[in-house]
């Protein structure tokens, strides 16, 4: 297996320094490691992107900044040029990295959603009225702006047309060109843990720990995955994360699944203990 990673953009025969640890774990082991220019990825430039990976390199695995799923496909396509096949297939990256992709099958234990396909005005209406009466958090099909928490993705009451929609305005007035796919409106719902950031492997969690945005912040019991288990399983998925937070009524809930080759390692997990995982 080939770990692929961003290169640095200042020395671009080397790792990125926030994944070069991974990369010497990786190396450590006695796998494979190459580097990929980002930049290249996200401008349109896949081909050149690559140039640096062994041809015939056989399954590889990326570990890197979030792409778009086209650009994934792009990154795919160029890959395979060259004799190197992602173990995550640009269809298994959509659907682990656009909330559309992974609800339904989590729907049991994550906040109900709606969402819109574009940003219209009258498909947002259309979804805040689907949704119903009561708080939710505006996000898009991969990202939230929880930073800007009261202006871009709370919404106290769906009732309120007006305040709901300015809300939309802001968040896409800062998610500006990185806006994906469409307004996703979710449920509130009182949590009162610090997340859990969980790894899966085809369909298998191998990793539990604390969530990147919250590395030493870990909640005084283990979550319980008894419910999450068998639907991140039937997901169908090689490589995901799931990240969980306790209820205030005490149930574990699903906040978001993403594709685990762009999911943050928390600093406070060794990346020889997530390279382990993979290999």
């Amino acid at each position: 297996m080939i770990l692929l990673v961003p290169a640095d953009p200042l020395g671009p025969r080397r790792p990125d320094d926030h994944f070069a640890p991974e990369a010497a774990s990786a190396r450590a082991v006695g796998l494979d490691v190459a580097v990929v220019d980002h930049d290249a990825l996200t401008g349109g430039g896949a081909d050149r992107a690559v140039q640096s990976v062994p041809a015939d390199g056989g399954l590889a695995v990326y570990r890197g900044w979030m792409l778009r799923a086209e650009e994934y496909t792009a990154f795919a396509e160029s890959l395979a040029a060259r004799g190197v096949t992602l173990r995550t297939t640009p269809d298994h990256y959509r659907r682990a990295h656009e909330l559309p992709g992974w609800y339904a099958a989590v729907a049991p234990v994550t906040p109900s959603s709606e969402w819109t396909d574009g940003w219209h005005e009258a498909d947002f209406e259309r979804a805040r009225v689907s949704l119903g009466s009561g708080p939710a958090v505006l996000r898009d099909y991969s990202k939230s702006m929880k930073a800007y928490w009261n202006e871009a993705a709370f919404i106290p009451d769906l009732d309120d047309a007006a305040a709901a929609w300015r809300v939309a305005r802001r968040f896409l007035e800062l998610r500006d060109d990185e806006a994906t796919g469409g307004f996703v409106l979710r449920r509130y719902e009182r949590f009162v843990s610090a997340e859990v950031r969980t790894w899966w492997v085809d369909g298998a969690c191998v990793l539990a720990g604390a969530h990147p945005d919250t590395p030493h912040d870990l909640p005084p019991t283990e979550a319980d995955l008894t419910a999450v288990e068998p639907l991140v399983a039937s997901l169908g998925l090689p490589f995901v994360t799931a990240d969980l937070v306790r209820r205030d009524d005490g149930v574990w809930r699903v906040v978001e699944v993403g594709d685990g080759q762009v999911s943050d390692r928390p600093a406070s997990m060794p990346p020889e203990t997530l390279i382990a995982a993979l290999d």
